[in-house]
């Protein structure tokens, strides 16, 4: 039997499916590509912004002295040591200061006899003075040796207290939690106490902070009157609000500024004092043009967002300004209203098959 030819296999393939009562399989309609990730910039109502250097510093910081004459024993931290409070940074000898308060005790007690003994003939005699089987002299003399007796068991028990104070003095320990900035002496040293008190250790709470900047005189009005600054930490992707903001109401001399002053209230992770850090006050009012970080693209110097416009997409560069939490603003290269692409991957990818179909 001769086979039929191939091409009437289409033919013969749709007979059969129709006396068998099939119909063909309709073809899967295409999978549509899913809409590019995009927004509409807009250029919104913010303070316009100018940005000097400041200096970290600690609201508590102190410089701890001798308050006794000792030789330094032990010194268990160094500079830089993060110590919490009621830490020991100095310990000295203290083999004087326990003598003076041992001695101190035994004054007492020799003094606190006396008084037993003197208050014991005073009571005697004023029991027996009304009846005047003791002249006054007598009862007088008993009166200020009973007075001076405990004048002298006062005299020596607040000599106790100075002596015991002076041996805890030989303890130097830390005020508050906070770093170690600088040791002015090393262990063997001797130091003096009062009035001539050798400085020991400077120490600087981390716990509270401030900001100092000096800023010129023709926007300290303008910083004075808006009152609002923030601290600018990796590169602006985080900002420090500052609680308040001080500008002091007289200018250096010799350079023509003014210092300012910025509150920090809580706890705040990567600032040390003495660090340099960035502050953008605000000295104005003005539109920003901000658009998501994610959005930007670098390529070596050169900035740019992919902008959509209907189905086309293309990369324009862009000059960019001051970085705002997440946000960064656009100072050329982009208008209010056009729309961007927030995954500038995808957007590529689509700009490298719109060429693609462009070249067909």
């Amino acid at each position: 039997m001769k086979r039929p030819s191939r091409l009437l296999w289409p033919t013969l393939l749709a007979v059969t499916l129709a006396a068998c009562g099939g119909q063909q399989p309709a073809p899967r309609p295409a999978t549509a590509k899913p809409p590019l990730a995009s927004m509409v910039v807009q250029a919104d109502e913010a303070p316009s912004q100018q940005v000097w250097d400041g200096t970290v510093e600690a609201v508590n910081a102190a410089i701890l002295t001798a308050q006794t004459d000792a030789r330094v024993l032990e010194l268990p931290h160094d500079v830089d040591d993060v110590v919490p409070a009621g830490a020991v940074l100095v310990r000295f000898t203290n083999v004087e200061q326990k003598s003076a308060a041992r001695a101190a005790q035994a004054q007492i007690a020799s003094a606190r006899a006396d008084y037993v003994n003197a208050e014991a003939n005073y009571t005697r005699l004023a029991a027996i003075y009304p009846q005047g089987y003791v002249s006054k002299a007598a009862y007088d003399q008993a009166l200020a040796q009973r007075n001076a007796a405990k004048a002298a068991l006062d005299a020596a028990q607040a000599q106790s207290r100075a002596a015991s104070q002076t041996e805890k003095y030989t303890v130097i320990r830390a005020p508050y939690a906070g770093v170690i900035t600088k040791r002015y002496v090393q262990v063997g040293e001797a130091v003096t106490g009062p009035p001539f008190a050798q400085q020991l250790i400077a120490i600087a709470s981390l716990k509270d902070l401030r900001v100092d900047v000096k800023v010129p005189q023709s926007v300290a009005d303008a910083i004075r009157h808006y009152g609002a600054a923030e601290v600018l930490l990796d590169g602006g992707r985080q900002t420090v609000t500052a609680s308040k903001v001080t500008v002091f109401p007289y200018a250096d001399p010799a350079t023509h500024t003014f210092s300012v002053r910025l509150d920090l209230s809580g706890d705040h992770t990567g600032l040390y004092p003495g660090m340099t850090v960035r502050v953008a006050f605000a000295t104005g009012d003005a539109k920003r043009l901000l658009v998501p970080l994610s959005a930007l693209v670098q390529r070596g110097e050169l900035q740019g967002v992919y902008v959509i416009d209907g189905n086309q997409v293309a990369l324009r560069q862009v000059r960019t300004g001051d970085v705002t939490g997440n946000r960064i603003q656009v100072l050329a290269g982009l208008d209010s209203g056009e729309r961007i692409a927030t995954d500038p991957d995808a957007a590529a990818r689509g700009l490298i098959e719109q060429r693609r179909k462009e070249a067909r």
